[in-house]
């Protein structure tokens, strides 16, 4: 008689069971990422541009990428696995609500800040706005942000919304978050690109001889980048979702969530 294939023996269980990991260790080594993706791009500003000032100078501008790196990934994407945490998977849901969208609004309010800072520090330069890739893509990032949070806390946390319309537009809201992180990646990467090409271009260390900030810069870009893969790992992982993400009293909105 043949030997019987291991896959059909279960074989493979033990494999899927060590690679099922704990969802609060991978919480922490996320949030250890997402500091260092903030010290990184702070280091970069403050040794190799001249550091912080809020007067419309070159300082200025430095705030615009810490900001949006600190706001539009590190806390959207803490934002965005709130519902990850086995805590929130029992009890009143009126928490975790407030903290997703407190999280996120500190996230969005951080992101105003540092359009306020590309923003003056263009005008007060003569710099035309609006002109590059970068910045399409990181002005429409934040305007479908700013739609998402509107839309959320019309849906799910005022009493107004039926029943019908919290069901229909939940997968809607859960795909434009993955989105709005993706996008706020891509806009940071690319603008790191962007600034290295300006700063670099005229100098004896060119950014095609990759002095020191183009290697430090190049490898923040790779931390945001893999901070934003292993968000989105996280959000499409089966086994580290709420068990009753489904289930008719998670649409509910908040005020009516406690009654």
């Amino acid at each position: 008689m043949g030997a019987v294939p291991c896959f059909q023996l279960g074989c493979h269980r033990p494999v899927v069971e060590m690679l099922d990991l704990p969802f609060l260790p991978f919480c922490i080594l996320l949030g250890i990422l997402g500091f260092v993706c903030v010290a990184f791009v702070s280091a970069w500003c403050q040794y190799w541009r001249g550091g912080f000032a809020w007067d419309g100078s070159t300082q200025m501008f430095n705030w615009h990428p810490v900001l949006m790196v600190t706001g539009m990934v590190v806390l959207y994407g803490a934002a965005s696995l709130v519902y990850r945490l086995p805590a929130s998977w029992s009890g009143p849901k009126l928490p975790w609500k407030v903290l997703h969208s407190s999280l996120a609004l500190a996230a969005f309010t951080l992101a105003v800040l540092g359009l306020v800072a590309v923003f003056r520090f263009h005008n007060d330069h003569g710099t035309p706005n609006m002109y590059s890739l970068h910045s399409w893509l990181g002005l429409a990032t934040i305007l479908l942000f700013s739609c998402q949070w509107l839309a959320g806390l019309s849906t799910f946390l005022l009493p107004w919304a039926p029943a019908w319309l919290r069901g229909l537009y939940k997968p809607v809201h859960v795909f434009f978050g993955s989105t709005i992180l993706l996008l706020a990646v891509a806009s940071c990467v690319s603008g790191i690109n962007e600034k290295l090409f300006f700063s670099l271009k005229n100098g004896t260390a060119q950014y095609k001889l990759l002095p020191a900030e183009a290697v430090f810069a190049n490898t923040l870009g790779l931390l945001i980048l893999l901070f934003g893969v292993l968000v989105l790992g996280a959000l499409a992982r089966p086994s580290w979702k709420r068990p009753d993400a489904d289930a008719s009293d998670s649409r509910q909105p908040l005020l009516a969530a406690e009654r």
